[in-house]
This record gives C-alpha cells, structure tokens and sequence, in this order.
C-alpha cells in the first residue's frame, strides 16, 4: 500500500491539473449532517448519511488513488469533526508553501490544527493564515494566477491579505452566487485550456474573465448539484469523476481525458466531490513543466 510517510516529503504544487504525487485525505469515520452549512445538506438531512456506505466508498476512492502511484496520507478522524472528510478546505499548498487558514463554520473550527499537527510531525513547513478565512475549496491554481471565489468561507479582505504575502502572482477574485459553497463546485481548471464550470453562477463580467481564459465546458443544472465541475485531475489528463454525472463525462472522454469513475453518492450529500475530499500536498515538482 502506498501509504508510507517517508524522510523525503515535501510540498509543492503549481496548478490543478500536473501529475499529482501525494494527498492528504480523512476517513468520514464520523461524517453526518449535524447542522445545516450548505444547500445541499437541506436535500439530505432527513435520510442524513451511511456512515457504514460513506466509509466503503471512501476506501475505494483512496484505493484507485493508489492503484495510480499516489501516495495517499490519512489524518486522524475525530467525532467532534462531522466534515473532516473535505481536506481540501483546511488548507492549501502554493509553491513550496502550504498555507492553512481559519475556517469560517464553527462546526468545522478546529480541524486546521489536526492538520497542523500533522505537518509540524512531519517536519513539513508552513504559513498560518490566522484570523483569514481563505478556504481551499475557494482556491484554484494555474501557475502564477490564482482564482479565489468569493464566498460565504472566503472574504474579500482575507483574498487581499493573501495578494499583499504573493506579489509574484496574479489574485484574481471571483465572485459567485453565495447559494454555492465553495468556488470549486461551479468551475474548475483541468488544464492549462480548459475548465469546467456551471453558467448560472456568475454574472456576465466573471463569464466574459474566464472565458478569455479557458475553453469552457458547460455543466447542466442537474449535474451540477451532483457536482459535476467537482471533479479531481491527477495529470496526464486522466481525472476522478462520479458515475452518474454521464454528460460531463461524454464531454471529457470526448476531449481526450481518461475518466476514472468512482461512486462517492453518499458522501456528496454533504455538499463535497472527489475535490473537497483531497488536499494536494505534492503535484509535479518544480523540476519539471507543470502539462497536463
């Protein structure tokens, strides 16, 4: 099993879509909708979550992680932390640095110091964000630009803080309607050309940014409440998608990504994908071009 923690960890990452190499993931030991935090846990409440399902699922995501090379880090789940199963919310790593910041819901304050303990263990560096509410969900990379959404968990004056500690990046802010959790449930990069993303989530002036960017791949209403856009690239242009989100996939394969389906259902109920359940420690390193 590709599990091992080893003298030679390191951090780094530089987009979203280079050959991921090591992950930091949680069991969702204890995952249930204690408190309502995001629209789609109204959906769910009353059926709540199969701990015992969500658990099955959840190995067979990390299983197929490793059957592809990755080296996959499992912190510590607690029973004060409901959704300790998205890592990618706790922290975020940017070059050599990993940044960890304050999370924004009660609920969830408190895990950054389980990952910060990790780290410290570890030997691994980083930046304490304290009293900024930057939330890795918020958070996309593509090389010296850096899109974070504006959000109910991530806020202006914290996005500002975060360009005045980066002045060799570009921030650009990107506000979405607040009914969306995070920046990565309505747009996501996949490669240096392309992104997914959900229309009706942003005004015209956001659409007119990114679509100078990227070759945009539009996700249905539909699949973007089974969080189509969530999916999770570990390079080579193969990426993590769920099953029924079928369109998204036809559009991929179609595009020439290798589709690598895995039933997470019963986590998704909580409002999270294969993104929000992995937070990148190391992507390809800076030796070596960051292509998809």
């Amino acid at each position: 099993m590709v599990n091992k923690i080893n003298e030679e960890l390191e951090a780094y990452c530089a987009s979203e879509y280079s050959k991921l190499s090591r992950v930091i993931v949680c069991e969702p030991r204890h995952m249930e909708i204690r408190e309502i935090i995001n629209e789609t846990q109204k959906e769910f409440q009353e059926e709540n979550i199969d701990q015992a399902l969500a658990l099955e699922q959840h190995a067979q995501f990390t299983n197929a992680l490793e059957h592809e090379g990755i080296e996959v880090i499992k912190l510590p789940p607690q029973s004060t932390y409901p959704e300790q199963v998205f890592t990618r919310d706790i922290g975020f790593t940017l070059g050599e640095t990993v940044y960890v910041a304050e999370l924004a819901t009660g609920i969830r304050q408190g895990e950054e110091q389980i990952l910060k303990s990790w780290l410290e263990t570890n030997g691994i560096s980083y930046f304490n964000l304290l009293k900024n509410h930057i939330e890795g969900g918020d958070v996309l990379i593509d090389g010296k630009t850096i899109y974070i959404g504006i959000s109910e968990r991530t806020d202006e004056t914290s996005v500002k803080h975060l360009q005045s500690l980066l002045p060799e990046y570009e921030v650009i802010a990107v506000p979405f309607i607040e009914t969306f959790l995070h920046l990565d449930c309505v747009f996501n990069i996949i490669s240096p050309t392309e992104a997914l993303i959900f229309p009706e989530s942003f005004t015209k002036k956001e659409m007119d940014i990114l679509a100078s960017r990227y070759d945009m791949i539009e996700v249905t209403k539909e699949e973007q409440f089974t969080l189509g856009t969530n999916v999770l690239s570990i390079g080579n242009k193969k990426l993590f998608s769920l099953p029924c989100n079928k369109q998204v996939n036809s559009q991929l394969r179609e595009r020439g990504y290798e589709v690598i389906e895995v039933d997470i259902s019963e986590i998704i109920k909580s409002g999270g994908s294969f993104r929000c359940c992995t937070m990148p420690l190391l992507r390809t390193t800076k030796k070596k071009t960051d292509s998809a």
